[in-house]
């Protein structure tokens, strides 16, 4: 095989409110959790729900749209790439977080629709700069920031 492909795809809620940032070069980086459920069968045969949290993160002006629309329990797709970052905790400790660097987001359920789980793409913001109901603005922002210009303060959690 010629090539790989790295891409994630997910339509969730989300867990809390997002949280806004800025790196030391005023890059703005956007972080929230989003939930997704699935139905599995118990060893019984009981279908219980399992939800499965998973760490997002975006970058630049789309982190700025996200931050002013998204809030917690709205429904979303998010599209983008799995990454996995290690680092040094303050104790010493060696650790590893896996999130979804967003390049894509669209909002399923208005700002006041917490619940409707078969909402249609009322919003969304890629990192393209291509908005429908959002803010229309051109963005050409990296979707991760430069190496030299991540300090701990950036790490999400």
């Amino acid at each position: 095989m010629a090539g790989s492909l790295n891409k994630a795809i997910l339509i969730g809620r989300l867990g809390r409110d997002p949280e806004l940032r800025h790196t030391q070069s005023n890059m703005a980086v956007c972080n929230f959790t989003l939930a997704t459920n699935e139905n599995r069968k118990s060893a019984s045969g009981d279908g219980q729900e399992h939800t499965e949290w998973h760490r997002v993160v975006v970058w630049g002006r789309q982190a700025e749209v996200a931050n002013q629309y998204l809030q917690k329990g709205r429904l979303v797709y998010v599209e983008g790439r799995i990454q996995t970052r290690k680092y040094t905790d303050r104790d010493g400790l060696e650790r590893s977080s896996t999130e979804i660097v967003a390049r894509d987001i669209q909002f399923l359920s208005s700002q006041g629709d917490r619940q409707d789980f078969m909402g249609s793409p009322q919003d969304s913001y890629s990192s393209q700069g291509t908005a429908s109901h959002a803010p229309t603005t051109s963005s050409s922002a990296p979707s991760a920031p430069p190496a030299d210009d991540f300090t701990e303060d950036d790490i999400p959690f």
